[in-house]
């Protein structure tokens, strides 16, 4: 069985994927649509995008992973309402939230919500990629993977060193710098790289059947998905 991981970068989206241990595959791409252009499909995507939406308030897994991040705890920022998803723009996205719960929504949050959108509207159009995407976060699965929060924030030299010593030791002794040379800087950062072999690792627990989720029971938001992270 095959399992992807799946991040958003500068150019679109990067996947990594491999099948039974074997030699970590790469693929960038323009649009989450093509991300589920190859075959054989993989099995499970684990992808970092916020999927289940709220009508209003916060998301429980959030406010849940927070908790279990402690000193990472403001990798993990609100996702946004569902409504917001139908904004134009940021003014717009502001005004929508403040009118439905009563509070605004941050630049850096907006940044993300076309992806937040563009994966939405693929699993609503695909029954067959809803039954095989599910949501992480990279800094969730690092702190799982390390058996606790990553001691440095993901940009800074140390955080890159101690998050590609957990990589490079379960996938291979060079394969952060493997994937590295083929991909541009420009495409997709460092940072990048690593949250998708984050991704890629829990969506190998997601096959094996290991893989849990925060909250343990997760909700399903107005149009049936998920409201989970898994790692």
């Amino acid at each position: 069985m095959r399992a992807a991981g799946v991040d958003g970068c500068r150019s679109g989206w990067i996947c990594l994927s491999r099948a039974g241990g074997g030699p970590v595959e790469v693929r960038c791409v323009a649009t989450a649509a093509g991300l589920f252009a190859v075959a054989p499909r993989p099995d499970v995507f684990a992808i970092d995008i916020p999927i289940g939406l709220t009508e209003t308030g916060a998301r429980r897994c959030d406010e849940e992973a927070r908790a279990l991040l402690g000193p990472r705890r403001t990798s993990v920022f609100p996702a946004p309402i569902r409504a917001v998803l139908e904004a134009r723009d940021l003014a717009e996205g502001r005004a929508i939230s403040r009118k439905v719960q009563g509070k605004s929504i941050s630049s850096q949050l907006w940044s993300i919500v076309p992806k937040i959108r563009e994966v939405d509207a693929l699993l609503r159009a695909d029954p067959s990629a809803r039954r095989c995407v599910r949501e992480v976060h990279p800094e969730v699965s690092f702190a799982a993977w390390n058996g606790k929060p990553m001691q440095h924030p993901k940009k800074s030299a140390a955080g890159r060193a101690e998050r590609r010593a957990l990589v490079d030791g379960y996938f291979g002794g060079d394969a952060f710098d493997a994937v590295r040379r083929q991909l541009r800087v420009r495409d997709v950062a460092h940072d990048d790289v690593l949250d998708a072999f984050a991704a890629l690792w829990t969506a190998e627990r997601i096959l094996r059947g290991e893989a849990r989720t925060v909250p343990a029971e997760p909700p399903v938001d107005a149009v049936g998905q998920r409201m989970e992270i898994v790692f």
